[in-house]
């Protein structure tokens, strides 16, 4: 492999309670009823408009100003909880080839979760959902690889959820699962499922050669 994409969200970094309680703000400031966290989890994937989007129905009336009060508070606290998982960190510093990042998130908020976390000097790209089609439209992953100039054989992309599969298959790049994701119920079929960060080795030039 001579490049590999990540997802963001449930895949290199857990920001669940960060995008719950701004969820829990936009929804208590308009008076419509709570989520419980594993509701907005299960949200989370196809970027912000979806997931405020899916938290404030059958409201769609509310969608813009819920969308403005998200914005507004997960701005402000986009790095409160939000973690890199175990070993990632570990293993995007042993990488040994280049790294990028497409992911429905805006970008801007992207790359400062990422510097925040200090791994944002790993990643040759950062493709958000303001910046490309939304996932599962493969055209953000292509760009990276164009940019890159590595075909799309010659690539994986590493995710957590058949969002992630769907964008892989769309461009015809092999597809790693994770095992610690928001969204992998159905991801053991897909491929060799990468059970700890430890696993992604190979397929980042690191270990021995990946299946």
């Amino acid at each position: 492999m001579r490049a590999v994409v990540f997802d963001l969200d449930g895949t290199l970094v857990d920001s669940r309670e960060d995008l719950y309680r701004a969820v829990a703000y936009a929804l208590a400031r308009l008076r419509l009823p709570p989520r419980s966290l594993e509701e907005v989890t299960g949200f989370v994937g196809e970027g912000a408009a979806r997931l405020v989007a899916r938290s404030v129905a059958p409201a769609d009336h509310l969608l813009e100003p819920a969308l403005a009060l998200w914005r507004q508070h997960y701005d402000a606290h986009l790095l409160d909880h939000t973690r890199l998982y175990p070993g990632i960190a570990a293993a995007l510093a042993a990488a040994r080839v280049p790294l990028a990042v497409h992911t429905n998130k805006p970008g801007a908020m992207a790359r400062r979760i990422l510097d925040g976390l200090g791994v944002l000097g790993r990643f040759s790209l950062v493709v958000g959902g303001d910046e490309a089609p939304r996932k599962p439209d493969p055209a953000g992953t292509l760009s990276i690889l164009a940019r890159l100039g590595v075909a799309a054989s010659e690539a994986v992309f590493v995710g957590d959820s058949p969002v992630d599969r769907a964008t892989a298959a769309a461009a015809g790049v092999r597809f790693v699962p994770v095992a610690w994701g928001f969204a992998l119920s159905d991801l053991g079929a897909a491929g060799d499922v990468a059970q700890t960060a430890a696993d992604l080795l190979p397929w980042l030039g690191a270990a021995a050669s990946p299946p």
